[in-house]
């Protein structure tokens, strides 16, 4: 489904409904009382241009999703009385989005990963200029890409690979020179039918 309304803060403001609270997943590999608590923000920056998403781009170094595309954010620690504090420090600390110049919006439902992690994603609205500091021990760089594109389904696909001679299948969404997958690309599913329910 395309995007045929103009899209605007006032927009997401007036069409963002927080989604059902069931976790979008597959079957995790551990009880989910395992899972590790995270959260990483879903940042929708309000160009003069039009709005835009904010991605990263992962160091090849880190021990989890290596080079990978994904938002900012990462593990729940004590000093984190939510989520969304979680997603407000990690947004900070990684690429340097300041509290001040940030509107969040709520949350989407949760996702359970294969690697062991209970992701919630948060979903606010940040107010240029960005300034941006990105930590370089874990982001390699950082792009946008406008709102209109990931509100499209058209630009979805599945893929299938077999792992431990289990096939597994995820959602991908090719976004010029990025490849775009697996938690970050099903967030951007979940965010998409949210909006799509009032386009």
């Amino acid at each position: 489904m395309s995007a045929v309304a103009p899209l605007s803060v006032d927009w997401l403001r007036l069409n963002f409904a927080p989604a059902a609270t069931a976790p979008v997943t597959k079957t995790p590999p551990v009880p989910e009382a395992s899972l590790v608590p995270a959260a990483v923000l879903v940042p929708i920056v309000d160009r003069e241009s039009g709005l835009t998403v904010l991605l990263t781009q992962r160091t090849a170094h880190l021990r989890d999703h290596a080079g990978q595309v994904s938002f900012p954010g990462g593990r729940c620690e004590s000093r984190d009385a939510t989520p969304i504090d979680t997603a407000l420090r990690e947004s900070h600390e990684e690429v340097g989005i300041e509290t001040g110049q940030l509107e969040v919006l709520g949350t989407l439902p949760d996702h359970l990963t294969t690697t062991g992690f209970r992701i919630t994603p948060v979903v606010g609205i940040v107010a240029p200029p960005l300034n941006l500091r990105l930590d370089d021990f874990e982001v390699d760089e950082v792009f946008e890409v406008p709102l209109e594109f990931f509100l499209d389904a058209a630009n979805y696909r599945r893929e299938t690979v077999v792992v431990d001679g289990q096939r597994r299948s995820f959602w991908a969404v090719p976004w010029r020179g990025y490849f775009i997958w697996g938690a970050t690309a099903s967030i951007l599913v979940s965010l998409r039918e949210v909006l799509s329910r009032r386009v």
